[in-house]
Parts: C-alpha cells; sequence; structure tokens
C-alpha cells in the first residue's frame, strides 16, 4: 500500500509517500480503507521533533473516514464496506473527566490515517453521519472531538451565552463556530485575517475583531459582555481572554502556541471566573458530537490535496493560510 512517512526530523519537507507493507487487521481490531485523511497542527508539531516518543519512519495522521475492509479474530462486525469514521482517541480510560495513563492519540506511535489502510480498536470507529462527504468525514475527528469538549462538556456553552473564539479559522476554532451557532449562542470572533473574519461572519459569527490592525479590539469586546472564551494560543490571547470575560464567566484553553500566559490571580479570584483546560475528548463526547453532524451539520473544508501533495498541504497548515480543515484524497491513489 501507498502511505506517507516522515524520515526525518527538521519539518514538513521531511514528508513523503512510500510504498510500505500492507496493513492488516489485528486481532480485534477492524481494518479501515482509508478514503480521505485530514491534517492537523500535531502532525507539523511531530515533524518538528515537538513530540515526545517520536520513532521513525513513521505514519503520521490522527483523522480519517473509509470503509471497513476486514474484521481481526474476535470480530463479527461492522460489515465489509460499511462507511466509517475513526475516534483518534484511543485508550481513553474509564473516567469521562480526564484521560487515562494508557491514553494515547492515532499517528504517533501507532500509524496513523496518512495511508490507505489502517487497523484500529472497534470501539475507534463509528458509522459515518448520513450525508457527509469522505473528505467531510475525514475532517471531522480530532478538531470536532476537541471542539465539542471544549464548547460544551468544559465550557458549558448554551444559547443564552456570548462567546468570544480567539483566531477563528483553524480546525478546531471553527467547530466551535459552527457548534455555538448550531444552539444559537452568541459569538465574537478574532482573527488577523480580514478574509478569515469574512468566513466566519458567513457562518454566522456576530461580531468579529481584527486584533491586528486594531490595537484595543479587547474594549470592544468586554462591553458586549463575554461569558465564555475559548482559546487556542496562549501567552497574551489567552491572558487577555481572562480579562475580558465577565464576572463569573469561563475560560476554556486546549493549546498554547504563543507560550505561557501572564495573568492577572486578581482578576479571576475577585470576579469568580472558572479557569479550564481541556485535551481531545472521551468517547461520550465523540459520539455526542457525531450526532450534530447526523443532524444536518456540515464541516468545513478548506482545501482537498492529494497524497503527493503532502508537503504543500502541510505547509498551508503551518502558515496558518486555512480556514476550516485541509485534508487529504487517499482512495483514488493506485497501488
Amino acid at each position: 500500500m501507498k502511505a506517507i512517512r516522515l524520515h526525518q526530523i527538521g519539518g514538513v519537507q521531511n514528508l513523503r509517500v512510500d510504498e510500505v507493507e500492507n496493513t492488516m487487521a489485528a486481532a480485534g481490531e477492524v481494518l479501515v480503507r482509508i478514503d480521505a485523511a485530514a491534517l492537523n497542527h500535531r502532525d507539523i508539531y511531530i515533524t518538528q521533533g515537538l513530540y515526545p516518543g517520536i520513532a521513525l519512519p513513521a505514519i503520521l495522521g490522527s483523522d480519517g473516514a473509509g470503509t471497513v475492509a476486514a474484521l481481526g479474530d474476535g470480530l463479527d462486525g461492522p460489515p465489509v464496506g460499511t462507511p466509517v469514521v475513526i475516534n483518534p482517541m484511543l485508550d481513553w480510560g474509564d473516567d469521562p473527566h480526564v484521560w487515562g495513563p494508557k491514553a494515547t492519540i492515532l499517528g504517533m506511535p501507532r500509524p496513523g490515517t496518512f495511508a490507505q489502510f489502517v487497523s484500529v480498536p472497534r470501539e475507534n470507529v463509528a458509522p459515518t453521519p448520513r450525508g457527509l462527504s469522505p473528505a467531510e468525514a475525514a475532517g471531522v475527528p480530532l478538531g470536532g472531538l476537541t471542539a465539542y469538549r471544549a464548547t460544551f462538556t468544559r465550557g458549558r456553552v448554551s444559547a443564552r451565552d456570548t462567546v468570544l473564539i480567539t483566531g477563528v479559522g483553524g480546525g478546531v476554532q471553527t467547530f466551535v463556530l459552527l457548534f455555538c451557532k448550531r444552539i444559537g449562542a452568541k459569538v465574537v470572533a478574532t482573527s488577523s485575517s480580514d478574509e478569515k473574519l469574512g468566513r466566519a461572519r458567513a457562518l454566522g459569527a456576530d461580531e468579529t475583531f481584527n486584533y491586528r490592525s486594531d490595537g484595543e479590539w479587547y474594549k470592544s469586546a468586554r462591553k458586549i459582555g463575554i461569558d465564555v472564551a475559548i482559546d487556542s494560543a496562549g501567552g497574551e490571547t489567552l491572558a487577555r481572554a481572562i480579562d475580558i470575560v465577565k464576572p463569573g464567566g469561563r475560560i476554556v484553553t486546549y493549546g498554547g502556541t504563543n507560550g505561557d500566559a501572564k495573568i492577572r490571580p486578581f482578576s479571576i479570584f475577585w470576579n469568580q471566573k472558572d479557569v479550564l483546560g481541556t485535551s481531545m475528548g472521551s468517547p461520550q463526547d465523540f459520539a455526542a458530537m457525531l450526532e450534530l453532524f447526523e443532524q444536518g451539520l456540515r464541516p468545513v473544508v478548506d482545501r482537498i490535496f492529494e497524497m503527493d501533495e503532502i508537503v504543500a498541504a502541510a505547509e498551508r497548515l503551518e502558515h496558518a493560510d486555512q480556514f476550516g480543515k485541509i485534508v487529504l484524497r487517499v482512495a483514488e491513489v493506485s497501488s
């Protein structure tokens, strides 16, 4: 089969398509023929060596959708040919509040979805939501799961809330926007790109701010009255979010690309604010998230690349040029 492998640390240019030995269905697992896979920042970080326990060469990729190709020993379903989407969160554990000590994410150290076939545990495949194309379904899992937990399980967002989404346009934050508007919440979104802010408004964002051209955007945002802030950047952006949220509000954080935040404890304890960490999501989160798409919600696909365009696809993500998910078409690559 063909697979995209990372051969050395140093950046996305070290990703290439290789011919590798066919993957077989392990005992108790489902072999999925991948139709489409999607990129995540996690893949970029691995190419840069910013991940523990990297073993090379490695097949990356956490997101994937396709059809059941074979069943490992001990399984009698789902039937071969069933369209499925893969939950990339492996071995979450028994506690829905926090992942367990054996938890890992598909695509490192375990071979991932940037291949024509991948074997995953039975509990990590679910029927593809009706109406989604393979490219759309492939873009949902990791970003959708992270966004669902940040928005609902941790952030407890309701239709009564006004939600600040910092850095809209990335995969997860775009899902947060979709989820918030699905339930009728008001959304305030930020970006350094007017084009991305326009896309956000088209998806329902009520207020938008370009933090690059408007250095005092946070003053205007504070006047709106923010109940919940969801942030992926950390650094000064997280510090701003904590200050902006009104008394009794909630701040959810799931990333730190801008580094550590210098926060004012007084702003938190005096104003009774909750700062909530989150990462990935439980099996219960994944099932509830897929139900939103089963009900007709559609993800935002930025662009579809072929497998041999992996470097260009990864560079687009690395440079933050995308709005929504970047997808790789896998099924049409001949063996």
